[in-house]
């Protein structure tokens, strides 16, 4: 970054800094009434409004800014701003493809292995391609094994039904360095009146699976079609429906984890060559690349969309797995110990959870100062333990207004009213807001263009048990903060 940006930056903060610690103004009426009908106290919230632009100005806003909250899904906010300023928008991940023995004759008379590096959307579509192009290297039968190389990332195995129970929500995808679909299974129902079943599509295929190609269809209203269903998901080596499918629902698409996430990988590119006709003589298995092959040129690299793009779906749509990858790409491409600090180890594994905290806290501290640094976990907001101040999450937020990279991070936020997860929600005002949403948070954050078009940036953050019921108050803030005159 140029000098004279660096020091704008710094100014900029130090401002905020001094505004954020000016008198703050009583809730907005409608704010406060929203909160006392949902019985949430003042004290369970942390609002700020401020200048986006003008960090000379008092804030419009600012209730408990220093008290530590969890921010739910907020926190992609930092993950993604640090990533954007430390990787660039323009970041891509590779996952190359090498190939051992030689080819004749159609066959691989040796190993094939993949080599996953990250890529936070490896989906089914770009698997299917990345096996295409080993078919275009003349390969239709492989005499040795599929390899498929995860040590990318130095992680813990997670039991996916730890944070909430839920074990089949797609949501609570454990991150990997060779993530394949979100390690889930898209269902599709696709009702056939004349035949009185509803067929049953499922991508990736997955081979060793038994997966019913039909469903019996009923009559009555859609309603709670999963429910009606009756899917059993309890023996990963088969998939069962004990119930029926509305006809009435036509289409409908449902996600869900694949019960054996740790065979996911090796099932879905089994199942994917077997469709595309390739031929496997071996098995499919977790491994490492050769330390010789690794050192040479691979047979081709599979090359992901750019951070900029990958951004959007992680905070318009509040991916989690996918914001974890790209908090765990931090530890492995910009992570460099440091011995001297006495905030930091020696030296940490890189691409573990370890390695992208100390990355974050250095980047904060380089960027934004040493106090008030958020508590990360996993980058995502999917958890209990992450927390920040909406002081420190306001002051990033200006940060990022007159940063570089500025319009990439705005370009990622959900619109009010428009798309991702602010479709639903009904206002007059124009926002570029991050949600977060668990058990007892609610959360937002982010940009409004008032009626004068002035930018504010907003931070809202309840943590309380009736947090959900106090969106209203959410949503007043909103709307109060788009009329500024």
């Amino acid at each position: 970054m140029p000098l004279p940006t660096r020091i704008l930056l710094r100014s900029l903060t130090t401002g905020l800094l001094a505004c954020l610690s000016a008198t703050a103004q009583p809730l907005p009426p409608d704010v406060d009434a929203a909160l006392a009908r949902a019985k949430v106290p003042r004290d369970a919230v942390a609002f700020l409004v401020v200048d986006a632009q003008n960090p000379a100005a008092a804030p419009r806003l600012a209730h408990r800014t220093g008290a530590p909250m969890n921010p739910a899904s907020v926190m992609k906010l930092v993950t993604t701003y640090a990533a954007l300023d430390l990787l660039s928008p323009a970041y891509q991940w590779n996952t190359p493809v090498y190939t051992e023995g030689s080819v004749s004759n159609g066959v691989l008379h040796g190993n094939l292995y993949i080599k996953g590096q990250g890529d936070p959307k490896l989906v089914l579509e770009r698997l299917w391609l990345l096996l295409r192009r080993v078919q275009g290297l003349g390969i239709k039968t492989i005499a040795g094994d599929i390899v498929l190389d995860r040590s990318a990332f130095a992680l813990p195995e997670v039991d996916p039904a730890q944070f909430d129970g839920e074990p089949l929500r797609p949501y609570n995808a454990a991150p990997d360095a060779l993530l394949i679909n979100f390690k889930s299974v898209v269902m599709t129902f696709t009702p056939d009146r004349a035949a009185q079943v509803a067929q049953v599509q499922y991508d990736p295929p997955l081979a060793g699976v038994a997966l019913p190609a039909t469903v019996p269809l009923s009559p009555g209203d859609c309603g709670d079609y999963r429910g009606m269903l009756k899917a059993d998901f309890a023996d990963p080596l088969r998939i069962r429906f004990l119930g029926s499918y509305p006809a009435s629902c036509g289409e409908k698409v449902w996600p869900v984890a694949y019960a054996d996430p740790k065979t996911y990988a090796q099932r879905a590119v089994l199942g994917l060559w077997d469709t595309l006709g390739g031929k496997l003589q071996g098995s499919v298995r977790l491994g490492s690349v050769p330390a010789a092959l690794a050192a040479g040129k691979p047979a081709f690299t599979s090359s992901s969309a750019p951070l900029s793009e990958v951004i959007r779906d992680i905070n318009k749509f509040s991916n989690n797995v996918m914001a974890q990858q790209v908090f765990l790409t931090l530890g492995r491409a910009a992570y460099a110990p440091t011995p001297a600090s006495p905030t930091e180890p020696l030296e940490l594994p890189t691409g573990s959870l370890g390695a992208s905290r100390a990355v974050v806290q250095r980047w904060w501290r380089e960027r934004l100062g040493s106090e008030e640094a958020p508590v990360l976990d996993n980058g995502s907001g999917l958890s209990r333990q992450e927390r920040i101040t909406a002081q420190a999450l306001g002051r990033m937020l200006q940060h990022a207004y007159v940063s570089p990279v500025m319009s990439e991070l705005m370009s990622s936020l959900p619109i009010s009213g428009v798309d991702g997860t602010l479709r639903r929600v009904k206002g007059s005002s124009s926002a570029h807001l991050k949600t977060g949403s668990l058990s007892n948070v609610v959360a937002r954050a982010g940009y409004v263009l008032a009626a004068s078009g002035k930018r504010y940036v907003l931070v809202a953050v309840i943590n309380h048990a009736n947090a959900n019921e106090a969106r209203p108050a959410v949503d007043a803030l909103v709307e109060w903060a788009g009329r500024d005159q």
